[in-house]
């Protein structure tokens, strides 16, 4: 394969971001003042972020070949961003969530917004309803600025099947999600598929699809990527469960233990319930999902630290990410990518927000 130089920098992708919401604003000022909140709210909804999604997007092009026009690429890897902020927007919705990035959650900032203004009807109505039709603009305008990045429109095509695979299963994961925390599900196997499908997919083997088939990428190419996405995606939602207990608030910009009192099963709780005697088991179960004091957030983290499950999900973290690392090392990919990537994976999997 030929050697380039290909630079990523995140702050394109946000020039990107900011550059097509001010072309949106636009064409949809004549709407007048609610117009300008909800735009504005969506600036607020991809503000912020480590941008993985994007970056996995650009080194799975470059893992193939060198981008014809990076400026096009830049535009197509940021669509990822928009699909992702959708998902949170929704997910905090659901999860009744007050706080995303150090920030009031859409929803909550929308009922602020309705009651400084002494509006009728309910207010956590309007909240709702206005995150809704927030996360689904989003997820609208991640579609259009993939379609009308510049790239040419048979690679587009091509990609628009794994966006396409990438927006069902996030859904679908989300559903998973709902219902086991409706039933109470605490089993390894449930969680894991939830892990698989919520995030895994999406964060990181799809956005590399997506790259590689813009980038002309053979099946055979998009599959060896697939054998170091899919377990670094889990690696990464690991990590992220165990922030959702432990991170530390003023990192991760949301509350101690939000996981514990949002009531997520998760491969955490499910091995911390195998891992406790019955009394302390059934103590944690009946916890999740209720409103929380300081004092029993750590009484929760001291159960699941006690039943060695934190543990056992940072072995599991470390294994998966082995996996993909020599996954990485064996695949036939550009250097470059693969070193940009391997870094990606330990930013990915090690950190602390």
């Amino acid at each position: 394969m030929t050697p380039y130089d290909a630079s990523w920098d995140a702050q394109t992708i946000d020039l990107v971001l900011g550059e097509f919401i001010d072309t949106q604003q636009e064409w949809l000022r004549h709407l007048g003042p609610d117009s300008d909140s909800l735009i504005q709210a969506a600036r607020d909804s991809v503000s912020g972020g480590k941008r993985f999604r994007a970056a996995f997007c650009w080194w799975g092009h470059l893992a193939i070949d060198a981008p014809l026009d990076p400026q096009a690429l830049a535009r197509a890897c940021a669509s990822l961003e928009l699909l992702h902020a959708s998902a949170l927007v929704h997910d905090d919705y659901m999860d009744a969530s007050d706080t995303r990035r150090g920030r009031p959650s859409a929803h909550r900032a929308f009922e602020k917004l309705h009651r400084a203004n002494g509006w009728s009807a309910s207010a956590e109505q309007y909240g709702a309803s206005a995150a809704i039709l927030l996360g689904d603009l989003l997820l609208s305008w991640a579609d259009e600025l993939l379609r009308t990045s510049g790239l040419p429109s048979d690679r587009i095509l091509r990609a628009l099947r794994y966006f396409d695979l990438t927006r069902s299963e996030v859904v679908l994961g989300q559903f998973l999600d709902i219902s086991a925390q409706a039933r109470g599900a605490n089993d390894v196997d449930t969680a894991m598929k939830v892990v698989r499908y919520k995030s895994a997919k999406y964060s990181i083997e799809r956005p590399l699809h997506v790259g590689a088939a813009l980038a002309g990428g053979s099946d055979e190419s998009i599959e060896q990527l697939t054998r170091f996405g899919l377990p670094l995606g889990e690696a990464f939602q690991l990590r992220d469960d165990l922030l959702g207990v432990f991170g530390d608030p003023e990192v991760t910009g949301k509350p101690a233990g939000d996981d514990l009192t949002e009531g997520k099963r998760t491969v955490l709780i499910a091995l911390a319930m195998d891992g406790l005697a019955t009394d302390q088991a059934q103590e944690l179960d009946r916890s999740l999902g209720t409103s929380l004091s300081t004092d029993q957030v750590e009484r929760l983290r001291h159960l699941i630290e006690k039943s060695g499950a934190r543990e056992q999900v940072e072995q599991v973290i470390d294994q998966l990410t082995q996996t993909a690392l020599k996954s990485l090392e064996q695949a036939e990919i550009n250097e470059g990518a693969r070193q940009a990537l391997g870094q990606l994976a330990q930013s990915a999997t090690q950190r602390t927000v």
